[in-house]
């Protein structure tokens, strides 16, 4: 079974990022975590089924417009409700990392993840980018 960090060190090693649950709202964490990556240089795609552009960067509808959905590691910051299917579409398109932030699962997505094999590859049990990724970046050099 792989640990937090190892799980955490995988996600930070792909070449792409994509969020889900970003907003035109900047108190939103959703929003954070975008900017996490927009200040950190790291090539991010928004992904919102609406808004053209989130934060100065073109937006997809879905996260089957990922140009490359196999080295894209996705953030997660919906509501449940929307994380499970975005899960199913995660599983479809063998996007190798995902990491949902604090309070987008359920038990029903937990179980989603480990019905499926994707406990080695998901990050679900409360941690956050925010607090954890520049001590994972720092570890990775």
């Amino acid at each position: 079974m792989t640990n937090t960090i190892q799980k955490q060190k995988l996600f930070l090693s792909f070449p792409h990022y994509a969020v889900v649950g970003a907003s035109t709202d900047q108190s939103k964490f959703g929003t954070k975590v975008l900017q996490w990556y927009i200040q950190r240089d790291r090539p991010v795609t928004p992904v919102h089924p609406s808004n053209d552009e989130l934060e100065g960067i073109k937006t997809i509808r879905s996260l089957t417009d990922l140009p490359n959905p196999t080295e894209t590691s996705v953030s997660i910051i919906t509501p449940a409700k929307i994380t499970i299917n975005l899960l199913k579409q995660i599983e479809e398109l063998s996007i190798p990392a995902v990491w949902c932030q604090p309070g987008a699962t359920d038990v029903a997505c937990v179980q989603y993840i480990k019905d499926n094999g994707m406990s080695d590859r998901v990050l679900f049990e409360g941690e956050c980018i925010l607090i954890d990724g520049d001590g994972v970046l720092q570890a990775m050099l």
